[in-house]
């Protein structure tokens, strides 16, 4: 059975109310990249003019969670994806749109034999923003763990 990862991208902006109500899109969903956009709203900006650290992080994570569901997709009806922790660094003004293209750092082969062995795997899902320049504005790495989930 094949995925259909754009179905992926619709059912987060469902299931995450947070991704439907601030103007997240998915420009590629994949199971070795996601790219997700947001838009420039000047209701969402800082002190500063630009988008907010909240939704900065906010678009990098979900660009991450959903990134996961397209590498584990055929695992999550026996694990729960959770974050276990998150480390952004902000590294330029983010002004205009901004776009979050994220990347798995594991072999999700790995990540599924640790699982078959009954632990409970961590991995990590790097995350590089950018502005409509090309310009990188923020970099994010989560945490992701799939816990296992009880019978």
């Amino acid at each position: 059975m094949s995925t259909d990862y754009a179905l992926i991208g619709e059912g987060m902006k469902t299931a995450v109310p947070w991704v439907g109500s601030n103007g997240v899109e998915f420009e590629h969903i994949g199971p070795d990249k996601v790219v997700a956009t947001i838009a420039d709203d000047p209701r969402q900006h800082n002190h500063v003019g630009g988008l907010h650290a909240a939704m900065i992080f906010g678009i990098g994570e979900t660009a991450s969670g959903a990134l996961l569901l397209t590498a584990f997709a055929d695992q999550l009806g026996r694990a729960t994806p959770l974050v276990a922790k998150a480390e952004i660094g902000y590294r330029k003004v983010a002004l205009g749109p901004l776009r979050a293209e994220a990347v798995l750092g594991r072999d999700a082969a790995e990540v599924v034999a640790e699982l078959d062995a009954g632990q409970r795997p961590e991995f990590p899902v790097h995350v590089t923003i950018s502005n409509a320049e090309g310009v990188v504005t923020t970099e994010l790495t989560v945490l992701w763990t799939l816990r296992p989930n009880r019978s």
